[in-house]
């Protein structure tokens, strides 16, 4: 048989390329993704590498359209639930489809001619790759083709080698023991019917080999290869098949095809309905079981069928709802502590000194406050602050002291804890030494031009650039990451000028009167429609700045070219949550440690850019204001979150339902159930985990302002893992199966939220709340020599807090009061420790000042020392692996080591057996004629 020196592609001279996506799926004719080499694969076929060329049978001239191998077209045989070709023997791993050219309503001949040419090529490369393939037109719309894709016994196996992926030796013989002992009873109600969803078989496993292929665990060589593996194998192989070469460059890949619109889709398919039992006796029904125990809402209080979702969707979305599940079981605890401390801080509200006074008629309603800005703003009462420091005595007391103190270590318990679970769950799904068999990408493949001696092998090896290209690289994308960053502190600037600018439209136009029982006067004060307005803005400035980024990081680091797909999601996991960090939470950092530090005074106030006098906080601080800041923020993402997450794909599929052309009674195969769902994108799971991430930040960053913020993430979490189950089992189609070890680069990002969390905490209540002024005055200032008071006490702390300025010391003169009925005053006062008017020192700070400051950054020591003492020996104590998982795997290295090692020892045996037999009749043979 006649063998071709090269695969078939198209070779076409210089024409307008159809594709979308800049270099991706490009690749010089020399440089190759990485294929099998020939002396893996089946007889018959050769298939490339690097610096080889495809060799492919039966085939003449390129440029013939008849010389390209194409699919059989079968007609769909009426089983709804089929997961197989028409011969009902081979499955079908992959689903590719397509618009039929000829039958395209707007029919630009020269671009689908070239459109289909590709196909054809790219079709018929794959069946030279040892896929099998059949097409079958759509029962709904007939220009739609579906093509099935089956990977044959040795073509998985082949693969199976080059990607060493795992696969069982034998059993495990291991015992388990339950982490629960005698709580089982219990622990029975929440766990998944073992009798619906049965526990997977344990299996001691080893990299797979073709020469050791007797040493597998093969019973059957149909179930050998899970559904989850030969779509992984599949799409490995079809992200490097090529199918153009244009100008010594060659095109190559699926994702690039489904880009450019030459492919509609492609996906494996889902085994069956999701809300009922496949009808073959042979298909386990799995996404149904999913649906009914993971997904349904009666399933909520239930834990989740982690085995069967990894099996089903594969151990990358596995790990991340093992995740998010052992994350909301933390929560729990960080939410009934949290609740505590709310409780406690409101059943002693009324007990609260300092908002009793603020209140006083007598007191607060006899203390006149000093405008808050230039000409405009008025004088103001104090007590028309009473309810919003009514709401401060619940959040700003004794009890959120003891919260963030506890939420220091509950974050580093949480943290410690999951590192155990993560490495049993490398155990048990065979992941511990995932970094070694992972793949580059095709898109790095195709940029390997510049040929480098590996300094270990001391061989060549193709890298996509050199030192000096990787530095000018790294270096402009660390300029377009600093650019969005100085572009959110510019909007954050922004919602600071409207805050100044709409505080004093807000001051002269909201009622004023204190005897007032208007409730909007009540609660609505200037500071606080101020606060509510410009957190809604900004929140809304966040998700339009989100929306524009996304797309940027995203060219970014296609730009960088990372390796493998493990870095390429690394490097866009770090970029885009330092651009949400500082989205998310400049603001509230904003109002925790800037607004209302450096105002001034009356008489010499500090002024914004020039023109706008900095904002002050609360008679009471500005705590009650993050704590706003925060439910909006928080509220609004999950509101919108859940918006995007189930209500759009659904409203999607509700209309693509609608708009489909089908017959009245016509019967839908599972390949066109799968079409019309939704695709689930490269990055949907990314989308998750920063979304989880974020919420752990407001979590744990902020904790001491909101006690009632983990309670909020509790409910969020027990409903969002039940709504992505919801959405990947019933919206989306099913996703190609991934490998994945861990979380990934959200692992250290938590642990650096957790170290900033302490200090964050430590601040909030140094500096934000009123806890340390209020304890200087209660031990110091309330007795002689600085109180006047004989005993310990809270008494006249608002009038010792509030310093006094004379009104005729205004820089503008022209402030006078605006209300008749108050009658005319000389003195008002400020929040700030200063000397009065007439003392030696004026408007100077005074010693309750630094004693403040002293008593603030001594609170800060010693809580950050305490809590990382604690975090250290708490990280100490606990190890990463638990000693079971330890013992496990270095059971499973040895059996493994000497399983592989014996049978290699008696296949040694009985090779050098049958070799001594040989020589040994080889010398009777020439012995036997000498004697005779």
């Amino acid at each position: 048989m006649q063998m071709m020196t090269r695969n078939v592609l198209l070779n076409m001279e210089q024409e307008e390329d159809d594709d979308e996506d800049g270099d991706i799926g490009d690749a010089p004719d020399s440089r190759k993704p990485f294929l099998a080499p020939h002396f893996l694969l089946p007889s018959g076929l050769v298939l490339e590498n690097f610096d080889q060329t495809i060799v492919c049978p039966t085939f003449g001239s390129l440029e013939n359209q008849q010389d390209f191998r194409t699919p059989e077209f079968e007609e769909f045989n009426g089983k709804p639930d089929s997961l197989f070709f028409t011969d009902g023997q081979r499955r079908i791993d992959f689903v590719l489809v397509y618009e039929d050219e000829t039958k395209k309503e707007n029919n630009k001949k020269g671009t689908n001619e070239k459109q289909m040419r590709k196909r054809q090529a790219y079709e018929s490369n794959l069946i030279c790759h040892g896929l099998q393939l059949e097409a079958t037109r759509s029962v709904s719309d007939d220009k739609l083709v579906f093509v099935k894709v089956h990977a044959p016994w040795e073509v998985l196996c082949t693969y199976a080698e080059i990607m060493h992926i795992k696969l069982p030796l034998k059993p495990n013989d291991l015992k388990t023991r339950s982490a629960f002992g005698t709580l089982n009873w219990f622990t029975k109600v929440l766990r998944v019917n073992e009798s619906v969803i049965k526990p997977e078989q344990e299996f001691f496993t080893a990299p797979f080999e073709k020469s050791r292929m007797n040493d597998f665990y093969i019973l059957d060589r149909d179930s050998f290869f899970n559904p989850a593996t030969r779509s992984r194998i599949v799409y490995f192989i079809l992200s490097r098949v090529k199918y153009q070469v244009m100008n010594n460059v060659s095109k190559f890949g699926i994702n690039r095809l489904v880009s450019s619109g030459i492919y509609k889709a492609a996906f494996p398919l889902h085994d069956c309905k999701f809300n009922y039992e496949s009808e073959d006796p042979n298909c386990p029904s799995e996404r149904y079981l999913l649906y009914r125990e993971w997904a349904h809402p009666r399933s909520i209080y239930k834990k989740q069928p982690l085995d069967l979702i990894r099996k089903y969707y594969g151990e990358k979305i596995g790990i991340y709802f093992a995740w998010l599940g052992y994350y909301t079981q933390m929560l729990l605890l960080a939410a009934v502590v949290g609740v505590a401390c709310f409780l406690y801080g409101y059943i002693n509200q009324d007990n609260c000194t300092w908002s009793k006074e603020v209140c006083d008629p007598d007191i607060g309603g006899q203390i006149l406050m000093c405008p808050q800005c230039d000409k405009l703003c008025p004088f103001w009462r104090l007590n028309i602050t009473c309810e919003s420091s009514k709401k401060l005595c619940i959040f700003d007391s004794f009890g959120t002291l003891i919260f963030a103190v506890f939420m220091g270590v509950w974050v580093t318990l949480f943290l410690e804890f999951w590192k155990r679970r993560q490495a049993e769950l490398e155990y048990e799904w065979d992941t511990v030494e995932l970094q070694q068999e992972e793949q580059p990408r095709p898109e790095y493949e195709a940029q390997c031009n510049h040929v480098v001696i590996n300094e270990i092998t001391q061989e060549e090896e193709r890298i996509p650039f050199t030192t000096c290209g990787k530095c000018i690289r790294i270096t402009l994308c660390a300029s377009a990451v600093l650019f969005w960053i100085l572009l959110i502190i510019a909007s954050v600037i922004g919602i600071i000028v409207y805050r100044l600018s709409v505080f004093i439209v807000f001051s002269t136009t909201l009622p004023k009167n204190p005897n007032g029982t208007d409730p909007i006067q009540k609660y609505l004060t200037p500071q606080m429609a101020t606060s509510i307005t410009a957190s809604i803005i900004s929140f809304i400035i966040i998700m339009i700045l989100n929306t524009i980024y996304e797309k940027v990081a995203i060219m970014i680091t296609n730009f960088e070219l990372p390796r493998t797909q493990t870095d390429y999601e690394n490097s866009l996991t770090m970029k885009m949550f330092l651009f949400q960090f500082v989205n998310y939470y400049s603001s509230c950092f904003y109002i925790a440690f800037f607004k209302g530090k450096f105002v001034g005074y009356p008489g010499d106030p500090v002024y914004w850019l020039g023109k706008y006098r900095n904002e002050e906080c609360d008679p009471g601080g500005c705590l009650l204001e993050l704590t706003t800041q925060l439910t909006i923020i928080m509220g609004g993402k999950a509101i919108w979150n859940n918006i995007q997450e189930v209500l759009l794909p659904w409203v999607m599929n509700l209309i693509g339902r609608y708009q489909r052309v089908s017959g009245s009674e016509n019967i839908t195969p599972r390949w066109e159930q799968d079409y019309h769902l939704q695709p689930m994108g490269k990055l949907g799971l990314f989308y998750e985990y920063l979304e989880m991430i974020i919420q752990f930040g407001f979590v744990t960053l902020f904790v001491a302002s909101f006690p009632l913020a983990p309670l909020l993430a509790l409910v969020n979490n027990i409903l969002e893992i039940r709504v992505d189950a919801w959405k990947l089992t019933t919206q989306f189609r099913r996703m190609v199966p991934e490998k994945a070890r861990d979380i990934g680069a959200w692992q250290p990002i938590m642990q650096g939220i957790a170290i900033l969390a302490v200090v964050t905490n430590a601040m909030i209540i140094a500096f934000t709340s009123d806890m340390i002024p209020r304890l200087v005055y209660y031990w110091s200032f309330s007795i002689p020599p600085y109180g006047d008071h004989t005993y310990y006490t809270m008494d006249g702390y608002i009038n010792n807090t509030l310093s006094v300025f004379n009104i005729t010391d205004f820089k503008n003169t022209d402030k006078e009061n605006p209300y008749i009925g108050l009658g005319n005053y000389t003195l008002c006062r400020y929040r700030d420790f200063r000397n009065p008017p007439g003392h030696p020192q004026e408007y100077k700070h005074n010693i309750y000042y630094w004693h403040v400051i002293a008593a603030k950054l001594a609170f800060i020591i010693v809580m950050e020392h305490i809590i990382y003492s604690v975090k250290f020996f708490i990280s100490y104590a606990i190890p990463d692996v638990s000693k079971i998982t330890k013992s496990k795997i270095k059971r499973e290295k040895y059996l493994t080591q000497k399983l592989l090692h014996e049978s290699h020892l008696k296949d040694l045996t009985k090779n050098m057996g049958l070799i001594a037999e040989r020589m040994g009749g080889a010398v009777d043979n020439s012995v036997r004629p000498k004697l005779e």
